[in-house]
């Protein structure tokens, strides 16, 4: 007798896809990080998901991810708070890396900060449709547990991320070890923010700002 597919095994079903892609992608081809950011991720983590949501759950793309773009002044706040803590960690591989705080090696330009900024906005935005607004909500949706499907996403949030940290060769050693523990927290958490506030635009957030504090200390 065949076994029926639930939706929430079709949905890991194409979380395994874009990985194998995405790990293809990373370990064969060398491109500049901006064509990761803003072609690469969105054409394999955010266009599956979205013709998956239109055509076989036939449902509105950002009503299904929880993506609402109106977001209040404590929502805000909690971003900033939560994403300011972990860019703790991006200082402390700075620490690690040059045996002292280093801010800037080299002159940053307005443009250059907001290339920056647009590029920890796009990481943030690719990785958290994926991971949270897809993923985790139909795990959550199954289990109805925000403890076990919170870990079980952060689990496949870490995996997404080992392409990507095996395939950087400015991270070695004690940085590599940090960033791992410290991307799933970072999913943890954002898990249980995300669950809280049903509105995948603070994760988003959360996310950026970690990004962010990586790119200009790391």
């Amino acid at each position: 007798m065949k076994t029926k597919v639930t939706p929430t095994q079709r949905a890991l079903n194409l979380w395994a896809v874009v990985l194998i892609i995405w790990a293809v992608y990373r370990a064969k081809l060398q491109l500049p990080e901006w064509f990761d950011e803003f072609v690469a991720k969105p054409l394999v983590f955010v266009v599956p998901v979205y013709y998956y949501i239109r055509r076989v759950e036939k449902k509105s793309f950002y009503a299904s991810i929880d993506l609402k773009f109106k977001i209040t002044l404590s929502d805000f706040l909690i971003s900033f708070a939560i994403g300011g803590i972990f860019s703790f960690s991006a200082v402390l591989a700075n620490v690690i890396k040059f045996k002292k705080l280093v801010l800037f090696q080299h002159a940053i330009s307005t443009e250059t900060i907001l290339f920056l900024v647009l590029t920890a906005l796009a990481t943030g935005i690719s990785e958290e449709i994926l991971s949270r607004g897809f993923v985790l909500k139909r795990l959550y949706q199954e289990s109805k547990n925000i403890y076990t499907s919170s870990f079980f996403a952060s689990i496949l949030f870490f995996f997404l991320h080992v392409p990507i940290l095996f395939t950087n060769y400015k991270l070695t050693g004690d940085q590599l070890l940090l960033f791992m523990g410290t991307d799933l927290m970072l999913s943890l958490v954002n898990s249980f923010v995300f669950l809280e506030r049903k509105n995948l635009l603070i994760p988003i957030l959360i996310h950026a700002f970690y990004n962010l504090s990586v790119i200009l200390f790391v």
